[in-house]
């Protein structure tokens, strides 16, 4: 099928989509996961060539791609617990009567066809089928060339799905080519898809940010901070920085930047740069970090806005919170960004002036996720300002229409 024809199928699937059941939906979605897990082998399979065949990817890249048994079952589970949330088509948001007599209701209403283009995240694939078609959207997926294979079969399984629970077929479909053109030209079909969720490097968020015609919920990068205060604990500041920088490195979610209030810095920063080396993570410091060990290498002015996704963390001094969320404003890239601290002024002060999608006290900074957030799965974290921030899960994939109910109204 040409693009085109995609996009047409999909606006024709998502009318369809409007008026499923929430049972109907349900189903699919319940469907998908036993055959996921009864289909093991065989995505295992698809992802093993797909490992075999990418080259040039980083360790946290092929971390990325990589399934296992256990990755799968979480793919599974995330489909049973989006199964088990409440279906937001038809909610009513508000609903209130004016001094003329009318009475009006906000429902939710699904956004029509998203366009998903992502990179080496296999899981993607069912994130976003999920969540596309339990709020009522229908989905163009197009996966990059290096997890085409492993996408393939997992986009195959919630088509089968579709089938047996009685929806359109083409509610999910996979762009059947790597050919970067592809990209190009669902970037340009605004008749047909209603937002992109781009998820990837930089270099492809950017590319859909400035060439697109069709809404981008997106971020373009995870330039994630950790602010330890200076009355913060310093086993929970090593627990908490361990986690958040070293649990998965590749992740949009991973800590990049360390920042030591110099009130603790004497009892606080020699240990946690210590645990961050001896874990095997490259430390990169201002002069005060650099100080506490050799093996510390110097920071250049290019290190506080880069994204590592790597076993790499930056570290540098601060005079207090608001030195910190001054740097964060600064450098950040309003995705994630942590507090560790006893105080809660000071806590209350980094929640209100960090202006990020994510903003938390005294947990890691790998909680940026939208299962962790309850939603079962997400399409992808949006870090900018209009309709959707932060995990994009089943309502932020909807928008509203006002209802008005009236007895003969007419206006004076």
């Amino acid at each position: 099928m040409s693009m085109i024809e995609i996009g047409k199928a999909a606006r024709q699937a998502s009318e369809e989509l409007k008026t499923a059941s929430t049972e109907a939906k349900n189903e699919a979605l319940k469907i998908a996961a036993s055959l996921m897990r009864q289909e093991t082998v065989t995505i295992l399979d698809a992802n093993r060539q797909d490992l075999e065949e990418a080259e040039g990817l980083t360790s946290a890249q092929v971390d990325r791609l990589k399934l296992d048994d256990s990755r799968i079952e979480g793919i599974a589970k995330g489909l049973d617990v989006v199964a088990a949330q409440p279906d937001p088509v038809g909610q009513t948001i508000a609903e209130w009567t004016v001094p003329s007599g009318l009475r009006i209701t906000r429902v939710r209403v699904p956004l029509g066809v998203i366009g998903v283009i992502y990179e080496s995240r296999p899981n993607v694939t069912a994130d976003a089928a999920a969540l596309c078609l339990k709020s009522g959207n229908a989905c163009i997926l197009r996966p990059g060339s290096e997890s085409f294979l492993s996408a393939q079969a997992l986009a195959s399984i919630f088509q089968r799905a579709l089938v047996e629970a009685g929806l359109p077929t083409k509610a999910v479909q996979m762009v059947e080519t790597p050919d970067r053109a592809a990209v190009g030209e669902l970037l340009q079909m605004s008749d047909y898809i209603d937002v992109i969720v781009p998820r990837g490097g930089k270099s492809l968020i950017e590319r859909v940010q400035q060439d697109s015609k069709v809404p981008v919920f997106a971020h373009l990068d995870g330039n994630c901070h950790v602010y330890i205060d200076g009355s913060a604990d310093l086993e929970m500041a090593k627990n908490v920085v361990l986690n958040a920088k070293m649990r998965r490195t590749g992740i949009c979610g991973a800590a990049e930047k360390m920042l030591v209030d110099a009130a603790c810095a004497p009892t606080h920063l020699k240990p946690l740069v210590a645990m961050l080396l001896d874990a095997g993570c490259e430390v990169r410091g201002d002069a005060p970090s650099c100080a506490t060990d050799p093996r510390v290498q110097s920071a250049t002015e290019k290190d506080w806005g880069t994204e590592y996704l790597d076993a790499i963390i930056g570290v540098k001094v601060v005079n207090g919170v608001r030195e910190a969320v001054a740097h964060i404003e600064r450098y950040g890239s309003h995705h994630t960004d942590s507090i560790i601290a006893s105080a809660l002024e000071a806590a209350a002060y980094f929640l209100k002036n960090v202006d990020s999608a994510i903003v938390i006290h005294n947990a890691s900074t790998q909680f940026a996720d939208g299962g962790e957030f309850g939603m079962g799965a997400e399409i992808g974290i949006a870090t900018g300002r209009l309709h959707a921030r932060g995990p994009v899960g089943l309502e932020q994939l909807t928008t509203f229409k006002n209802v008005v109910y009236g007895d003969g109204h007419v206006r004076k």
